[in-house]
Formats: structure tokens, C-alpha cells, sequence
């Protein structure tokens, strides 16, 4: 028996990256899944999870709509009969200067990062109620809260107002035995690490890749399962007593002080 059987979990932004990784681990600790997305690479994943006998719905959603959002949670939860766990995993991340990003790049970060997780958590919250103990976990970011690197005001804003949003709503939920927690990420080998990279150093984007592994104690990116296993402990049983809390999961990337003191 996994850690999550018999819960029912909805995980957005599970086509690909990081909420690909969260969907196969729960699925092995044998939660019920609904997978949210507007990919359809999320059908495929589903349909992989079944054959090793997980129980996976694919559900079509876009985060930015609350009636997608109302009719892919009301989905899930006439499925399975109720809701226990709520990842708002679904994120973008698109590099520019502050002076040179257009109000439709900067919306495109506050609509999905921030407004997303809203939608998702307001549509949810109803059926997490009537959990026994429901649980939130939200993908935040080093980035924004901890560290950032030019070019990532948008998205280091956005995820930094996340850990605000944890703690406010951890707050807020205490009477309802809901726990709210947030994963702070640093670099995960993802489309999303590879896109950045790629933005960064489009000639030779591997080399971006590898700098910033070089950077990282641990001298490499998270798979993204090594995410996914931290946010299945904070959806469990265990986790009952933590809320209202942020888990870096980094490498270590952000210990070092310096790159040039030291022995």
C-alpha cells in the first residue's frame, strides 16, 4: 500500500515536466488521479499510468478560464466520488528585461502562475471541505522568493507572491484540517529548464544546461520523480502537522555565498 492509497489527487499542468513526474510517483503511492492540462500529451500519460494498473482520468483544462477550471475539478471529483488533494503544479516561465517585456508577456506569467492556482484552489476548495483531511500543495520557486537571474522578473514575481499565497491561505484553511504547502523547486530537468535555456544561450543552449549543473552542489537538475516524491510525503498522512510551510528542493543550488571565496 502507497502513502496515498484511496486518495484522490488533482494534479494541473501534468502533460509533461514536473507534473509528469508528481503524476507517476502518485500513482505508484496509488492515489486516483485526474490529470489536468490543455495538452493532449496528457491523454498519452494517462493511458501509460493505466496499463500499470493506476486509476487515471484525463481531464482537458486551461488555468486561466475558471469555467475550464469549474468543469475539470467538477469532473474529477464525479469520477472518484470527492477530492482530497489539490498540486497546482501548471507554470510558464518566459525571459525579458523589465524594460523591454510587453504587458502581454508580464500577464501571460500573472495569468497562469498566479490567477491559475486562484482558479484551481477556488474551484477545489469545496470538495477538499469535505475531505477528511484535504491537502494543497503548490509548485512556488526558488526563483523569486530566494534567488533570481536577469531576465526573470515576470516569473520570479509571480512565484514569489505563491509562498504569500501558501501562507495566507494555510492560515485560512487551519479550521477546515486542510494543509497548505508550497515546493520551492531550483533547476529540474524539464522542457521548461530546456526552453530557458535555450532563451538564454540559443546557439548552444546544452551549454546553459551545463552551467547550471556546474553551479549545483549535487552538480546536476532534479529529475522531476525527485519533485514528485516530496510533493506525494506532502499530500500524506505524514504531512498532517506541516502547513503553511516552503520546501526548497535544489541541489543545494542556493548555499553557496560566493563563487570566488572559499577553499
Amino acid at each position: 500500500m502507497g502513502i496515498l492509497a484511496g486518495k484522490i489527487a488533482l494534479i494541473t499542468g501534468a502533460s509533461m515536466g514536473i507534473g509528469s513526474g508528481i503524476a507517476q510517483v502518485f500513482a505508484a503511492e496509488g492515489a486516483k488521479l485526474a490529470l489536468a492540462a490543455r495538452s493532449e500529451q496528457t491523454d498519452k500519460l494517462a493511458a501509460e499510468l493505466q496499463k500499470s494498473g493506476a486509476e487515471v482520468i484525463a481531464v482537458k483544462m486551461d488555468v486561466t478560464d475558471p469555467a475550464s477550471v469549474q468543469a475539470g475539478v467538477e469532473k474529477a471529483a464525479q469520477t472518484y466520488g470527492g477530492l482530497d488533494i489539490l498540486v497546482n503544479n501548471a507554470g510558464v516561465c518566459r525571459l525579458g528585461l523589465f524594460e523591454e517585456m510587453s504587458d502581454e508577456t508580464r500577464d501571460f506569467h500573472f495569468d497562469v502562475n498566479i490567477k491559475g492556482v486562484w482558479n484551481a484552489t477556488r474551484a477545489a476548495l469545496p470538495y477538499l471541505k469535505k475531505s477528511a483531511n484535504g491537502k494543497i500543495v503548490i509548485m512556488s520557486s526558488v526563483t523569486g522568493d530566494l534567488v533570481a537571474d536577469p531576465g526573470e522578473v515576470a516569473y520570479a514575481t509571480t512565484k514569489a507572491a505563491l509562498v504569500g499565497f501558501t501562507k495566507a491561505l494555510a492560515v485560512e484553511l487551519a479550521a477546515h484540517n486542510i494543509n497548505v504547502n508550497a515546493i520551492c523547486p531550483g533547476y529540474v530537468l524539464t522542457p521548461m529548464a530546456r526552453s530557458i535555456a535555450k532563451q538564454s544561450s540559443p546557439d548552444n543552449p546544452q551549454a546553459a544546461l551545463d552551467g547550471i549543473a556546474k553551479a549545483v552542489p549535487l552538480k546536476r537538475l532534479a529529475d522531476p520523480a525527485e519533485v514528485g516524491h516530496l510533493a506525494a510525503f506532502l499530500a500524506s498522512q505524514g504531512a498532517n502537522y506541516l502547513t503553511g510551510a516552503q520546501f526548497v528542493i535544489d541541489g543545494g543550488s542556493t548555499l553557496p555565498e560566493t563563487a570566488s571565496v572559499g577553499v
